[in-house]
């Protein structure tokens, strides 16, 4: 950014209005970073602002995204038109002005985690901050912003809660901490003694870390990934893995649909409702015919 500052005439100007309508939509500082990298590159590659352009120009550009993407998601192309999107509202212009192509969501269901993969990656972690970490993200299924913006003053052991504070949409929530959560964190707090986050100031050897900061996005995203390989899983799990777990074991346990809603921080129930379409409950159990046609016929 700070490049195409220096050479793109108008740029400067341009991000300030950009980063102004960003924060007045309410869009966190991060939304505000990924859009403008994006927004950056495609000025760099011109020698000129967005809006200086035609939509040929941009649909050449899109294009040569596509064909440099090794992705299968392409999220560099979508991230990409998502960022000039939001840069044309700010300058009050229409999508059509340089005939942005609409992204299609797409409907996939989310990776989840057995029970017994969730043990094994809290068993097999080393450091007993991953271990910490992993029982929280699994066990009150938080964010990774979530679980990096915690403070000692947010749990409370008495009444076995956790509080997010201005999670994602800006709202606070309630969570529950198990007992064996609890004995963990006292037991983390008294060795690595966190002054105010809870996985704050790592020390400088520790590996995942920054030291003097907040534990980094990074080293959350790397000691969840460290500790799956350790536990030998094949899927492809990720911080929000642990999440989607969190709310399907809770759905297969019996928990409704709609305290997993408010647990989970949802605006809409329909986003909840994706796992009914993952949980394997009893009332409703799905099987394959093979089941049935082997139980009849396998043993004559």
């Amino acid at each position: 950014m700070n490049q195409a500052k220096r050479e793109i005439p108008g740029f400067a100007e341009l991000l300030h209005r950009f980063e102004r309508t960003v924060s007045v939509l309410g869009r966190s500082q991060s939304t505000f970073q990924n859009y403008s990298r994006h927004v950056a590159a495609v000025s760099l590659h011109f020698g000129k602002i967005p809006t200086e352009l035609d939509p040929e120009q941009i649909h050449d550009y899109l294009f040569y995204l596509q064909k440099k993407s090794k992705s299968p998601s392409q999220s560099y192309f979508k991230h990409t038109v998502y960022g000039l999107r939001f840069l044309l509202k700010s300058e009050g212009l229409s999508y059509g002005f340089l005939s942005l192509p609409e992204i299609k969501k797409e409907k996939k269901l989310p990776v989840v985690l057995s029970k017994q993969e969730v043990w094994q990656m809290l068993s097999g972690c080393k450091l007993l901050k991953h271990k910490i970490l992993i029982g929280i993200l699994y066990g009150c299924g938080l964010r990774c912003m979530e679980v990096r913006n915690l403070r000692l003053c947010d749990l409370d052991f008495d009444r076995k809660q956790l509080k997010v504070v201005q999670g994602k949409g800006k709202k606070d929530r309630y969570l529950p901490l198990s007992e064996h959560l609890i004995r963990g964190l006292k037991k983390y707090i008294e060795a690595e003694k966190p002054e105010d986050y809870l996985f704050g100031e790592p020390r400088g050897n520790r590996a995942g870390g920054e030291f003097n900061s907040r534990y980094s996005q990074r080293g959350v995203q790397w000691a969840v990934k460290q500790a799956s390989r350790a536990a030998k899983i094949l899927k492809e799990v990720s911080v929000h893995t642990l999440r989607h777990s969190f709310a399907t074991h809770l759905l297969e346990d019996g928990m409704d649909i709609l305290s997993i809603k408010n647990l989970l921080g949802h605006e809409s129930i329909d986003t909840t409702l994706i796992y009914l379409q993952i949980a394997q409950l009893s009332t409703q159990k799905l099987f394959s015919p093979l089941d049935t046609l082997f139980s009849e016929f396998g043993k004559k």
